[in-house]
């Protein structure tokens, strides 16, 4: 079955969920440095593109490693949270979810370009400040589902070109999931951190290359990859999810 058929399943279905009463040892640390490290090395172009991949499966297997997935408990579609606070998916989700093209996706090679295998996630901010104009407080960006933070970026500057911005990596081991939230203004967890769905993990920013200029509206970027037998990333369009996410205010 694909990824895309077994993804329609868990909404038809159940899930699995992790709890944070399950432990994982202390190697999950070297294990999120080494994830840290290899997403370095593909954004500086010090690695090959083949290099990279097979770093990138030796650290998932590794992760995989760690969790038990049969300690998961079953539940319904509501395992699901939307990632941003007090909005509801089909006022804030980028053209009604058409910005998602995964075509020619390749994470480990910074040369190919064109893909965007995301949805960005808006908030109203008019004046580009990282507040809501509505309650002029900051948004929380949440955890979509349950996981372990394996990598975080917390020191981008204004004047730096990486697009990416302040970002999150959470793995979720029940669905055996990579997540990845980018241009956030504060991150608020660490790696190692295991967070629940629904879980504060930061607050919306404009920080990226990109997402920084006047042009770009003040937004959350996140990307879905389901990780196949060989240990591989390949893109979930989880537009159908965020619809039927659960709101939290």
């Amino acid at each position: 079955m694909t990824v895309k058929g077994i993804a329609g399943m868990l909404l038809i279905f159940s899930i699995s969920g992790w709890t944070n009463e399950d432990k994982y040892s202390d190697k999950i640390l070297d294990y999120c440095n080494t994830f840290r490290q290899i997403q370095t090395d593909i954004r500086d172009c010090v690695i090959t593109p083949d290099s990279a991949k097979m770093a990138f499966q030796a650290v998932v297997r590794d992760i995989r490693s760690e969790f038990n997935r049969d300690s998961c408990q079953a539940i319904d579609s509501s395992y699901f949270v939307y990632p941003i606070s007090d909005y509801l998916p089909r006022e804030s989700i980028g053209g009604r979810g058409k910005g998602y093209r995964e075509k020619g996706f390749d994470l480990f090679d910074m040369k190919v370009r064109g893909s965007h295998p995301a949805h960005d996630l808006f908030i109203h901010d008019r004046d580009q400040d990282n507040l809501d104009d509505r309650t002029w407080r900051p948004i929380d960006v949440l955890a979509f589902t349950s996981g372990v933070v394996i990598a975080a970026e917390t020191n981008w500057k204004y004047d730096s070109e990486l697009r990416g911005g302040n970002w999150i990596w959470i793995y979720d081991p029940c669905m055996d999931a990579l997540i990845y939230y980018a241009h956030n203004n504060i991150v608020e967890v660490q790696p190692g951190q295991w967070v629940n769905a629904g879980d504060k993990i930061a607050e919306m920013g404009r920080s990226g290359f990109n997402a920084f200029q006047k042009r770009s509206p003040t937004h959350l970027h996140m990307m879905f990859l389901q990780l196949n037998s060989d240990a591989l990333p390949e893109p979930v369009n989880t537009y159908d999810w965020l619809m039927k996410s659960k709101i939290k205010e």
